[in-house]
């Protein structure tokens, strides 16, 4: 006569807690993963939001401060003299690379350049320098 293998039967009463349903500290101590409140995922889509703002305003400006769109920049030509514009002062032809220093430098040789510059950028009005343009002061 053999003998039958033995039968055991678990209901939800007598089985174990699964991790998932211990108190906090044991889940997080067995491996499990912490149990995190709604209010926790909404400060965190909160601080998304608010980074994804803040990166957007600070590509923003560096697109700004590196050229920007033709549509928020003056336009870039070089400025028209008349004949009856000139003046007889120094002049030079501005090329490319230069600044509003070396330009200054090269129509007032061996003085200070910072009243040149300043007076060229008041001049300006904010506009960049274009190669080809000719500069002159009536120093």
């Amino acid at each position: 006569m053999s003998r039958a293998g033995v039968i055991t039967i678990t209901t939800r009463a007598t089985a174990r807690q699964r991790p998932t349903t211990l108190p906090y500290r044991t889940a997080v101590a067995t491996g499990a993963a912490p149990v995190v409140s709604r209010a926790t995922y909404w400060r965190r889509r909160i601080l998304v939001g608010v980074l994804a703002v803040v990166l957007v305003l600070v590509m923003a400006q560096a697109g700004a401060a590196l050229g920007g769109s033709s549509l928020a920049t003056p336009e870039r030509r070089p400025a028209s003299t008349s004949e009856s514009a000139r003046t007889s002062g120094p002049s030079t032809v501005v090329r490319p690379g230069d600044s509003l220093w070396s330009v200054a430098a090269r129509l007032a040789p061996g003085a200070d350049p910072r009243p040149v510059v300043d007076a060229l950028a008041a001049a300006r009005h904010g506009t960049i320098l274009v190669p080809g343009e000719t500069i002159e002061w009536d120093g």
